[in-house]
């Protein structure tokens, strides 16, 4: 079916619930799927002589990475939301440059003087020893960097056209190319920290490869729209979106701050980083329901809308299944190596995250909707309370009750996400649910 046969269906209002899960179901694989990356760089460093130095080292260098990467990751979001044909793009790609020489300015002061060196000791708590080898591995994520940025704003490119299934596509391509990059690795006996580094770089050049072939030619086919993208409504959109990722980037570090205040800190910081590394696996499927809205909120609203309702049980049924039947201790057990005592601790984290996985997609949604507006400070007022909330409750329930180790984390956290869906509601109503005349005027002129 071409194009405009889609769009008659569209208008005619045949537009099915199949199609939402077509849209949908790739982009929650590509992101699950995509976790196993690390699963696959850990386990070939685990085969080094010195494996735990050789895993420290790479920890450290993937830790400053994750907060540099944030900036050049977004442009997926970005790009879904505002390009519209080649001029658009054209004006967005001029700005990820800009992205990509301020992100490498960080990483050059990093990776070649000795503020580097300052701040993996320092910050990082490295020892002296290891400060060369994660210089020498933050160099080579450096460009794996500038990969994920470029990947990324094609990535918006293939999803703005509903063509999820090469996302999917693509990260299998790019697993498959890194196990057999890890077996070179294993059977020539160079076992590194920079192999980490380099597997990744490996898996993330094909990935990027594919997504710009994709997208390129998908972008060609693209005709001229009335969208007049501007740098300013490109930073307008990206900013608060930015310092959304940022601060929650930032919330992770400071639970395991309180929780170092705890009765049995190790304890706490163990349930509590085990159970939030398993929520984030179960609602990894489900951190594209902004999408869902992106792409097709504005002509199908009420069915999106329920579909939404439908997946956002998803996750918290299968947390509760770990958490309330015999397959949570195996899997706790068998699967994540704990011990008796951590794995009844992090079980009963878990429990109280099943009400975040009920109010995440929710949150996404709400995200969603803001983009599709052009209202990303709306997300930005949200994640500023969110943080507060999770402090403010930190302050007082690791006070009140340090006994409870790992469950204040959780507490605070589920509440934080909790105030801010209550936020996005009231915020969402007020604005009502579609665009004002003169609201429809400016999403097309001054972006």
């Amino acid at each position: 079916m071409n194009r405009k046969a889609e769009d008659t269906l569209r208008s005619e209002g045949h537009f099915s619930y199949n199609q939402l899960l077509a849209f949908f179901i790739p982009l929650g694989f590509s992101a699950s799927l995509t976790a196993i990356t690390h699963v696959i760089i850990n386990g070939t460093m685990s085969r080094g002589e010195n494996a735990a130095f050789i895993i420290a080292c790479y920890a450290i260098a993937m830790s400053i990475f994750g907060i540099i990467e944030k900036p050049l990751i977004i442009f997926r979001q970005t790009c879904s939301a505002l390009v519209k044909d080649k001029k658009s793009f054209k004006v967005l790609f001029l700005f990820l440059l800009y992205v990509v020489a301020a992100v490498l300015l960080i990483c050059f002061i990093l990776g070649f003087t000795a503020i580097g060196d300052w701040v993996f000791v320092h910050w990082f708590n490295a020892e002296p020893n290891m400060v060369e080898t994660i210089s020498n591995t933050f160099k080579i994520l450096t460009v794996v960097m500038v990969l994920s940025g470029i990947r990324g704003i094609y990535e918006g490119i293939i999803i703005r056209e509903q063509k999820t299934k090469w996302l999917t596509i693509m990260v299998v391509v790019r697993l498959a190319t890194m196990l057999i990059a890890s077996y070179l690795f294993v059977v020539s006996g160079y076992i590194t920290s920079l192999t980490g580094a380099m597997i990744f770089l490996i898996g993330m050049a094909v990935e990027s490869i594919i997504s710009v072939w994709k997208g390129q030619s998908l972008l060609n086919g693209k005709k001229r729209s009335r969208s007049k993208l501007k740098m300013k409504g490109v930073t307008r959109f990206y900013f608060p979106v930015l310092f959304y990722f940022i601060s929650q980037t930032l919330l992770i570090p400071v639970i395991y701050v309180f929780l170092s205040k705890t009765s049995d800190k190790n304890l706490a910081i163990a349930s509590f980083a085990l159970a939030i590394s398993i929520t984030g696996m179960v609602l990894s499927f489900f951190s594209y329901t902004h999408q869902l809205v992106l792409q097709f909120y504005e002509e199908h609203g009420k069915k999106v809308a329920r579909f939404t309702i439908v997946i956002s049980f998803i996750p918290s049924i299968l947390l509760s299944t770990l958490c309330f039947t015999p397959i949570g201790s195996w899997f706790m057990g068998v699967v994540m190596g704990a011990n008796a005592s951590l794995a009844e601790a992090t079980i009963n984290v878990l429990k109280v995250f099943i009400v975040k996985t009920i109010v995440f997609p929710w949150v996404d949604f709400m995200n969603g909707f803001f983009m599709l507006r052009r209202k990303t400070n709306k997300i930005l007022i949200a994640q500023i309370l969110n943080l507060t909330t999770v402090i403010i409750a930190l302050i007082f329930l690791v006070n009140l009750f340090p006994e409870w180790n790992g469950l204040n984390g959780s507490i605070a956290s589920t509440l934080g996400e909790v105030i801010g869906l209550i936020v996005v509601i009231i915020v969402f109503k007020r604005m009502g649910s579609a665009p004002s005349e003169k609201e429809k005027t400016s999403l097309f002129t001054r972006i």
